[in-house]
């Protein structure tokens, strides 16, 4: 009976080490998110899987808005996960283009910083004859990143919803991490119920995009 109890004990105690390591690594490391929308396409798709460096900026003491051990502030170029500056109960995923003391100007679609045409190599824009065309803004500033603010918007320049919109900056505070790989990539139209299993693991074996698993985020 004693050695039954000593093996239960093993496992119970493998199970919770097992779920505080989870938990640390969650919260600390590296987490998982899925790409929901087209704000960033060609560089993410619906339907990525993509994980997200969250100890590179620093990794956030819980309960504050203190980060320690930072290795480097988000930078022009990095793809980030960050907080909805309007609603804080949403993530949202968009490329840095200003950081602090950048002035940021669009004209005619094209940026420049600090008065410099920005060769944005990530920018997609749609035909302008086209009529499905969700957002467009064509032009937009000058405006001055503050302290300790990102100006952020989306690859897909024409279908993003992002800082020409919103009247906000993204504070590092609010930046959850930088996405650095797809882990898993799926294209299915369908949206399957949690308990139809056998169609979903159907879909994902059609669907999944494999050319895209183990794609570095740049």
């Amino acid at each position: 009976m004693g050695k039954n109890k000593s093996k239960f004990q093993e496992y119970v105690e493998a199970i919770v080490v097992a779920l505080l390591l989870a938990l640390f690594i969650r919260g600390f490391i590296v987490q998982a998110f899925k790409i929901p929308s087209g704000s960033m396409i060609p560089t993410l798709l619906i339907g990525d899987h993509i994980l997200v460096n969250k100890f590179i900026y620093g990794i956030r003491i819980p309960f504050t808005n203190k980060r320690i051990f930072a290795f480097k502030k988000p930078e022009r170029e990095d793809v980030i996960v960050f907080v909805y500056p309007l609603d804080p109960s949403k993530d949202f995923i968009k490329r840095v283009i200003g950081v602090e003391g950048d002035t940021i100007l669009i004209k005619g679609k094209k940026v420049y910083i600090n008065g410099i045409l920005y060769s944005d190599p990530h920018a997609h824009y749609l035909d302008d004859n086209l009529q499905n065309c969700t957002i467009k803004r064509k032009n937009f500033g000058p405006i001055t990143v503050p302290k300790n603010s990102l100006f952020v918007m989306g690859d897909n320049r024409d279908r993003s919803y992002d800082g020409r919109y919103w009247n906000k900056f993204v504070t590092l505070d609010q930046v959850i991490g930088k996405a650095f790989i797809i882990y898993w990539s799926n294209g299915s139209p369908h949206h399957r119920a949690a308990w139809n299993l056998p169609m979903k693991i159907l879909d994902a074996i059609i669907y999944n995009r494999w050319e895209r698993i183990g794609n570095l985020i740049h």
